[in-house]
């Protein structure tokens, strides 16, 4: 499938999506929204695929939404109804997609750039990437694309508000300080982020991805707000279909014949 606005390539089991308008930083217009939502059903549809990464060209993560085109666009662009039709949707896809996705945060992610990097299941950040959350009040708007809700399940509803308030661009969040909130897993070098962040994926796409996919559903579900006892009884649904698959089986086998299990995602 052909992209105009990204890269997308499969190796060993690993798909990795690039954002790639390094000449806005990444920022998202309307054809990289349908492009990125192309590329994430794609994944969900090619067995081959079992773990992704997604990442951004050049020196930037992704400047958040495509500000040039919003003002040339105002009048034309009905904003719920393209909310809810773009980033909302992607965002749904990416949560819901039952495969591991690795955030690769190779620059800035700023704005809708950084609600992105939070609806992924992993974040691994260059020590020169960094997040503005304050990218959308600085002009007048507020947190979009879950951003308002992935950030206060990261870090608490009084951290979130300061962030989203006062983390600007003369003030973001550094890589280093968002390891320490929580915001994301680990943080490398930048030369060695795409080493790390390919090696995490290919050891993802290597492990049983049918019980990863259905670990992720449960833990997204939990944060929903459900009782514990409704998490559980949740649980026991999805571990009776676990029980069902041939990575249970060959788990169990080779436990029991000490050897190194060979998983297919099935």
């Amino acid at each position: 499938m052909a992209y105009e606005t990204l890269k997308y390539n499969v190796s060993d089991g690993v798909a990795t999506i690039t954002l790639n308008r390094p000449e806005t930083y990444n920022s998202l217009n309307l054809a990289t929204l349908e492009d990125l939502k192309k590329a994430f059903k794609e994944c969900g549809k090619d067995k081959s695929v079992r773990a992704i990464i997604f990442t951004g060209e050049g020196r930037g993560f992704s400047s958040g939404a495509d500000l040039v085109e919003i003002q040339t666009r105002v009048g034309e662009i009905e904003i719920t109804e393209s909310l809810r039709n773009g980033l909302n949707t992607l965002v749904t896809l990416m949560r819901t997609l039952e495969k591991p996705i690795v955030c690769a945060v190779n620059g800035v992610a700023a704005g809708a750039g950084a609600s992105l990097c939070l609806a992924a299941d992993y974040r691994i950040a260059s020590d020169k990437a960094g997040f503005v959350f304050a990218a959308f009040v600085n002009i007048g708007l507020i947190p979009d694309a879950g951003g308002t809700y992935l950030l206060q399940k990261l870090v608490g509803p009084a951290k979130a508000f300061e962030l989203v308030l006062l983390a600007d661009s003369k003030n973001r969040v550094s890589a280093e300080q968002a390891e320490a909130l929580g915001i994301v897993n680990r943080v490398v070098q930048a030369d060695d982020l795409m080493d790390e962040a390919n090696a995490l994926a290919t050891k993802l796409a290597t492990m049983p991805t049918k019980a990863i996919g259905m670990t992720k559903r449960a833990l997204y579900r939990a944060t929903s707000g459900v009782m514990l006892a409704d998490a559980m009884d949740y649980e026991a649904q999805l571990q009776s279909a676990a029980f069902r698959t041939y990575d249970f089986s060959e788990g169990v086998a080779a436990f029991i014949e000490k050897r190194d299990p060979i998983f297919k995602g099935e």
